[in-house]
C-alpha cells in the first residue's frame, strides 16, 4: 500500500481545475489497468485512454494517464485511492 503525505503544495503550483499526469507502477497483470480505470471512474470520471509500459523484465508494468483535477486535495484523493490497490507500488 502506497501512503501520500498530505502536506503537498499542489496548490502553489498549479492553477484549477486543470489536467493532472498520473503513472502508476505496479506488478504486470491484466488487472492492473482494469483496476487503475475503475479507481479513476470513482474519483474523476472521464474518457482515458492510458498508455501501458512493461517494465524490461516483464514482472512490472506503468500505466499513465491524464485526469481532469479540481484541487489539491482532489489529486491527494486520486494518489490515495491509487495507493490502495493490491498490486500497485509506486504513484507519481
Amino acid at each position: 500500500m502506497v501512503k501520500l503525505v498530505q502536506n503537498t503544495k499542489f496548490d502553489e503550483y498549479l492553477e484549477f481545475p486543470c489536467t493532472f499526469s498520473f503513472r502508476v507502477m505496479g506488478l504486470a497483470n491484466k488487472q492492473l489497468t482494469e483496476q487503475v480505470l475503475a479507481v479513476m471512474q470513482q474519483v474523476a470520471p472521464g474518457d482515458y485512454a492510458p498508455t501501458v509500459k512493461p517494465s524490461a523484465k516483464g514482472n512490472y508494468e506503468s500505466v499513465h494517464l491524464v485526469a481532469r483535477v479540481e484541487s489539491k486535495e482532489h489529486i491527494e484523493k486520486i494518489y490515495n485511492e491509487l495507493g490502495q490497490l493490491e498490486d500497485v507500488r509506486h504513484v507519481l
